[in-house]
């Protein structure tokens, strides 16, 4: 049997946070992931807005990480086939795999690291057990569960899960390549939908390395024919949906995968259980279109690691009390509260028909287009939609990061 302070379940992006995190300050960690070599996965495929790069930096291993991602400084915004602004932006791209790789390279070598698979847990007031598919056994102070969305601990501990939104948003993630060109024209750009009717709040495109990529957002159930026909023929199906995307873009094909990932939103109760904190998607799920699910994850993960953690160690026993201080917290909490009014929010400015929802569609596309016209003059000021639904702005000289919805992340998985 192993011993250790803390050990991790799931090498993820949560995960390999927190193993960096806690292996730097000279907690006794343990990683524990199947994969030693993370595997290729549509999840996050960039980091954006001066926020959430903001909170990934909290974690003290940010900065590195960035530097091995490929920047975008500018998002062009467009609707109608007409660009509304060339907005400044912080957009670092990066795959999944890629991301997670990077932030493994941060973590510590004294941290243990077991590629195997976490097949039992059993918690309690004062240690922790877990049984690994190679007969292995960790005996822990406490289990961060951080294996994303697999349910199969979760069911065992007995820990429910509460949905709020059974597909609530798909994901839609594919790359594309200019036709009777080399590249594309823009550095990086955000498409909103032209019409309600067509379920699309926007596409994003952004380059990762040579590659343009795409990410497709739509409100539509996972048996819809329409995924049927994207997969069958991409770029004749999205020209049909967005027939005005050419103008800004220029011809171009649609070659490789589709990937689609469909999206629940759900909260796991697991509150007042002593011995095993859940972090990232293994306690809520957060909606892509919104793209704050690695504003969750750093921080939880921040939270976590740099409050909680170091408190929790100094005196004996892994108790319920402890835990809930961490669910508690009020910095995760507001995160998690905005994270999911920004969803529904989302949802409703790109599909409703109301006259309420309708003069929102409106009022951002009339505030972007004036955006656009006062920028090369100077006077241009980010209007930042919030999770409410309304503007707030500031100067654009202050805030670089574009707003919430034209600098959307796919949503982490943690």
């Amino acid at each position: 049997m192993r011993y250790t302070d803390i050990a991790i379940i799931g090498g993820g992006l949560a995960g390999s946070i927190a193993a960096a995190m806690l292996g730097r300050a000279g907690v006794s960690t343990v990683l524990i992931d199947p994969h030693e070599t993370y595997p290729a996965d549509f999840r996050v495929e960039k980091l954006s807005g001066r926020q959430q790069v903001e909170r990934f930096l909290k974690t003290g291993i940010g900065e590195s990480v960035l530097r091995r991602t490929t920047f975008s400084a500018e998002n062009w915004i467009a609707r109608f086939g007409r660009l509304l602004d060339k907005s400044p932006s912080q957009q670092f791209n990066i795959l999944y795999d890629g991301l997670v790789s990077a932030i493994r390279d941060e973590i510590p070598d004294h941290v243990e690291r077991i590629w195997a698979k976490a097949v039992t847990v059993t918690t309690s007031a004062e240690r922790q057990r877990i049984t690994l598919s190679n007969d292995e056994t960790i005996s822990a102070r406490l289990v961060v569960l951080a294996n994303g969305l697999n349910i199969g601990l979760r069911h065992q501990l007995g820990i429910t899960r509460r949905i709020i939104s059974t597909c609530h948003s798909i994901s839609i993630g594919f790359d594309l390549v200019p036709t009777e060109r080399s590249t594309f024209g823009f550095p990086a750009l955000t498409y909103f939908s032209e019409r309600p009717s067509d379920r699309i709040p926007y596409i994003t495109l952004f380059p990762i390395g040579t590659r343009m990529r795409a990410n497709l957002f739509v409100y539509r159930s996972f048996d819809d024919p329409w995924l049927r026909e994207l997969r069958r023929a991409p770029a004749e199906t999205l020209d049909a949906a967005l027939p005005r995307l050419k103008r800004i873009t220029g011809a171009f094909g649609i070659p490789g995968e589709i990937k689609i990932r469909p999206v629940d939103l759900y909260v796991n109760e697991a509150g007042g259980r002593p011995g095993i904190v859940l972090v990232g998607d293994a306690f809520s799920t957060s909606c892509p279109v919104a793209g704050t699910g690695c504003d969750k994850v750093f921080t939880d993960v921040e939270r976590l690691c740099n409050v909680y953690i170091p408190q929790w160690l100094t005196s004996d026993g892994m108790d319920a009390d402890k835990i809930a201080a961490f669910y508690g917290d009020p910095v995760k909490r507001s995160c998690d509260e905005w994270s999911a009014a920004k969803a529904f929010t989302f949802r409703s400015v790109s599909t409703s028909t109301s006259p309420y929802w309708t003069a929102q569609r409106w009022a951002r596309f009339m505030a972007w287009s004036a955006q656009g016209l006062l920028r090369p003059l100077g006077g241009a000021m980010h209007l930042e939609p919030n999770f409410l639904g309304h503007s707030s702005s500031s100067s654009s000289s202050s805030s670089r990061s574009s707003s919430s919805s034209s600098s959307s992340s796919l949503s982490s998985s943690a």
